[in-house]
C-alpha cells in the first residue's frame, strides 16, 4: 500500500468550493504539512480529490485545523459524480496544533473521494494534507 493521494502519484484536486491564491487546494495533495488549503468561510466546503484509476482503500487520514464535522463519500463513476457515503465524524477541538483523523477504508474502492465540512470551530478551517493508503485495482476485479 502507499499514498495514492499524492499529486506525484496522479491524484488531483478537480473540484474545491473555495480558493484562495495562496492557499490553493492542489496543497492538500502535495504532501506537506506546511502548506495547506484554506477555506474563505461559511459552511459547507468541499473538496474532491481524484485518482488515476480505481483504487483499494486501506486508510484515509486527514490533517486539518478547526474543522469540526466531517464527512467522506467514494464515486466508482469515470466522473466525480455518484457519490455515496462513507463516514461522518465529529472532530474533536485542537486550539494550537493540526487535527489528525483516521478513517479505516474497509477495503473500499473509489476513483473519487468527496470531503464535506460540515461545520468549524471557526469561520476559517484549513486543510494542510490528506493521505490515502491503498492500491490501484484492476476493472475485472471489481466485478467479481
Amino acid at each position: 500500500m502507499f499514498d495514492v493521494a499524492l499529486s506525484e502519484a496522479g491524484a488531483q484536486v478537480p473540484l474545491a468550493t473555495s480558493s484562495d491564491e495562496n492557499f490553493p487546494p492542489e496543497n492538500i495533495i502535495d504532501g506537506k504539512l506546511e502548506t495547506f488549503w484554506a477555506t474563505t468561510g461559511l459552511f459547507p466546503q468541499e473538496f474532491i480529490i481524484s485518482f488515476t484509476t480505481m483504487v483499494c482503500m486501506d486508510q484515509i487520514k486527514i490533517n486539518c485545523y478547526q474543522v469540526k464535522r466531517l464527512s467522506i463519500e467514494r464515486s466508482v463513476s469515470n466522473e466525480p459524480t455518484d457519490f455515496e457515503a462513507m463516514t461522518e465524524k465529529d472532530l474533536s477541538p485542537s486550539d494550537a496544533s493540526l487535527q489528525m483523523e483516521e478513517f479505516q477504508g474497509e477495503k473500499a474502492s473509489a476513483k473519487h473521494l468527496k470531503f464535506i465540512i460540515k461545520s468549524g470551530y471557526d469561520h476559517f478551517v484549513s486543510v494542510h494534507k490528506v493521505s490515502v493508503s491503498g492500491m490501484a485495482v484492476r476493472e475485472q476485479t471489481l466485478a467479481s
